[in-house]
């Protein structure tokens, strides 16, 4: 007996620095980079409120991943959740395992491609070379979340926190390099409408996805009932921090022609002009890192999500398999073959849309599996009622955007939503069959 408790003692490996790497890891990656130039577009001066505002819908959606976490204590978060909240409905479980899966597929592709595109950009512009480049960043985060938990958190340490360093050093240098100052953007502001302000926070929630990942830790983490809380809420603030005070400092220091031109690259541009190709450099660097830590995280919480709904049959039963350290090799490598499929195709952009909506919805989902049990999970009711209104109305204009603006993208994501429902619906019957 007291073998086993040692056993479990050594591999409770992951502490709070190591569970909110995790997180910041799966949410500072690619969207810093990518979601400042759709801002400055759409509201211009705005941006640093949108981005506070992304942060409170991430806040509110956090709640019952925390509450149903700690209650649980299992990994799987989001298809655990509705499993266990709803033992009666095991297709509802399966479909949500499916979503939230490949919704995390999806993020994966997007870090993936948007770190080959900052690794080659001052060397070729080959799009063979990315893909070959994005695969290689994929293969070589699998291994290492093959190698080792411990391993893989210290690396998540050491890419995280140079990245908040270097983010906040990019801060600094636009903020102290302005070229104008918020009086006069305000006075040659257009008239900007508070509903796409809203709208706006409701596209930024793409970039707070990842704080979920925490959740699929709690095997590996220390004080589990006391860090999940801690991890997921420092992580939002500190992405919410990061992302407003670099909005703030890039509509400061780079023209908003610059930054809806360049879109992704805007921090690189702009940072160019302002100190050179110093300041290039170390936003690619920033990227890199973010980007990086984003994979790993992604791929470490992902995975284990993968391999609970596998081994429930609701899934190809191999990817619950896993070896002598309780790492599920096969989807881990199954993920990164699959991200790389995604790249691919070109189609990233409609597959981050998707993303987005689908995880604002399953983070509803989850909201009112945490109502149907609030008592025992000791939730608020009224935090709860306002937690859906915010998710609701935000899927809503994330939706009303793409009409507006291609509803081609509409189409597009329905159509994934079906592929995935049928993939639902067959394993769902097969592990009925067998029981």
């Amino acid at each position: 007996m007291s073998k086993h408790i040692i056993h479990r003692k050594r591999e409770k490996s992951l502490g709070l620095l190591e569970v909110v790497a995790i997180a910041l890891g799966g949410m500072v990656g690619g969207g810093i980079f990518t979601i400042l130039g759709i801002s400055v577009s759409m509201i211009g001066i705005y941006t640093p409120i949108a981005m506070m505002l992304g942060g409170a819908i991430a806040a509110f959606a956090a709640y019952s991943y925390i509450k149903l976490g700690v209650y649980y204590k299992l990994e799987g978060e989001s298809y655990i959740f509705i499993k266990k909240t709803f033992p009666n409905a095991p297709f509802a479980a399966a479909l949500i395992g499916w979503w939230v899966i490949f919704g995390y597929i999806s993020t994966l592709a997007l870090y993936a491609f948007t770190f080959s595109s900052y690794a080659i950009a001052d060397y070729s512009d080959s799009y063979l070379l990315k893909i070959s480049v994005a695969g290689a960043v994929l293969l070589f985060f699998a291994l290492v979340n093959i190698w080792s938990v411990k391993g893989m958190g210290k690396i998540e340490d050491i890419m995280v926190y140079s990245k908040l360093v270097i983010l906040a050093i990019i801060s600094f240098v636009l903020i102290n390099n302005s070229n104008t100052s918020i009086p006069t953007l305000i006075e040659n502001q257009e008239e900007v409408e508070f509903f796409s302000i809203l709208i706006v926070a409701s596209i930024t929630f793409v970039a707070y996805e990842g704080f979920q990942l925490v959740i699929n830790a709690i095997n590996e983490m220390e004080n589990p009932s006391k860090n999940i809380r801690r991890a997921i809420y420092i992580s939002i603030a500190m992405a919410t921090l990061i992302y407003t005070v670099i909005a703030f400092g890039a509509i400061l220091a780079i023209s908003f022609e610059d930054i809806i031109a360049n879109k992704e690259y805007a921090l690189a541009s702009g940072a160019n002009k302002v100190i050179g190709n110093l300041g290039n450099d170390l936003v690619v660097l920033g990227a890199l890192l973010a980007t990086s830590s984003a994979i790993s995280g992604t791929i470490f919480g992902a995975s284990r999500q993968m391999s609970i709904i596998s081994t429930d049959g609701l899934m190809p039963t191999f990817l619950s398999k896993r070896n002598d350290k309780n790492i599920p090799t096969y989807a881990i490598l199954i993920m990164a073959l699959c991200a790389f499929a995604l790249i691919c195709t070109g189609s990233l952009k409609l597959i981050l849309e998707f993303g987005s909506i689908t995880f604002l919805i399953v983070c509803l989902i989850i909201t009112i599996a945490n109502f149907k049990i609030r008592k025992s999970t000791n939730s608020s009711t009224f935090v709860l009622m306002c937690a859906m209104l915010v998710l609701v109305s935000s899927s809503f204009l994330i939706l009303y955007y793409e009409v507006m603006t291609d509803i081609y993208q509409i189409y597009f994501i329905l159509i994934l939503y079906f592929l995935l429902t049928i993939g639902a619906v067959y394993y769902s019957k097969k592990a009925l069959v067998k029981t």
